[in-house]
């Protein structure tokens, strides 16, 4: 129930009272190896979080072996202003051959959510949870075998993508939420991010660059 407890965690923990009111909003600045205001959950173990130096840059890196653990952030982020989610990640270790959209097979080298919190009706709580798969193929969205409908999963990349190479991301997450949800949702809470082969018993290494929220 890993990902059902980081939600709830998120949920009553949010501090909603964040003024936005630029049009390029970091979250993320791992290239200055800043980690401030992330915090940690357990799940299962430990996925190790580092910053560490990379191609001629600073970048958070993330070793599971056997284990699940996320990074988080409370934001209050104002879709209307900066709707794109911006991201950049490689992976060094593909998890083939898992059934991704079983309990048994929900583990990913590297994965990026956010959360729309319910508030004290966690029930309504929603997540879109952005994965690079190992078996899954690129574009593929499945409800979370834990969660089910209330956090939907996104095959950004997958096994047809290089290992050993960056990636840079852009998500609508606005036209996300309407797509996936069937609702327009002005806000999210936060954004989270989480290496973890809890269930495969593997061993896997990513690494994230920096994360931030933009007007186009």
């Amino acid at each position: 129930m890993k990902y059902l407890s980081l939600i709830l965690l998120l949920i009553f923990s949010i501090n909603t009272a964040y003024a936005q009111d630029k049009l390029e909003l970091p979250i993320a600045t791992f290239s200055s190896g800043d980690l401030t205001e992330w915090k940690s959950k357990l799940f299962s173990g430990t996925t190790r979080y580092k910053i560490v130096p990379i191609d001629n840059s600073l970048a958070l890196r993330a070793e599971s072996d056997s284990s699940a653990s996320g990074l988080y952030k409370e934001q209050r982020i104002d879709l209307h202003k900066t709707p794109f989610l911006n991201w950049r990640w490689r992976i060094d270790t593909p998890l083939k051959g898992l059934n991704e959209q079983s309990k048994s097979g929900d583990d990913f080298s590297a994965r990026i959510y956010i959360v729309v919190s319910g508030g004290w009706f966690f029930w309504n709580s929603k997540a879109i949870n952005y994965v690079w798969a190992g078996n899954t193929a690129k574009g593929t969205v499945w409800p979370n075998a834990f969660v089910g409908k209330n956090a939907m999963m996104v095959a950004v990349r997958s096994n047809t993508d290089a290992t050993h190479t960056w990636y840079p991301e852009k998500r609508n997450i606005l036209n996300d939420l309407k797509n996936l949800f069937g609702s327009d949702i002005r806000y999210i809470d936060a954004v989270a991010l989480m290496t973890d082969t809890d269930n495969s018993k593997r061993n896997t290494v990513a690494y994230y660059g920096d994360i931030y929220f933009s007007a186009e």
